[in-house]
């Protein structure tokens, strides 16, 4: 009976992406367009601006770069939260848990090689001391 309802739910949504036809798609993907341009060029003058405070641009540039990236999967990769994008989510998930984990363990790594391969001040200046 659920699967029955779910189905005819994924059906008469299919039916309604199909009668929206070419325009709602070009309106979406206009708009997509002109907030990702208006996001790119936001980031260029937070670069090159003197008005901010200068330790707040990197973090500016950071939100920025978040929000270029949610607009890019919402208007141009299409992920949503409907019932029919749970996969796509999850694969986004987990990619994004695969790269955090990259970045962090080869961040710990170069982090303890740092520490571990240093030389000791005593031996760095030895060749001074002869």
């Amino acid at each position: 009976m659920t699967t029955t309802r779910q189905h005819e739910t994924v059906s008469a949504a299919r039916a309604a992406a199909v009668h929206t036809g070419p325009s709602s798609s070009l309106l979406i993907y206009t708009t997509g367009l002109f907030l990702a341009v208006l996001l790119t060029a936001t980031s260029f003058w937070v670069a090159n601006t003197s008005l901010l405070w200068p330790p707040g641009v990197a973090l500016g540039l950071t939100v920025l770069a978040i929000a270029q990236m949610g607009i890019h999967l919402v208007f141009f990769l299409h992920i949503t939260t409907g019932p029919d994008d749970t996969n796509n989510v999850l694969a986004l998930a987990f990619g994004i848990l695969i790269v955090f984990l990259v970045v962090a363990g080869s961040l710990w790594i170069m982090t303890d090689l740092n520490q571990n391969m240093t030389m000791p001040a005593e031996l760095m200046n030895l060749h001074l001391q002869r």
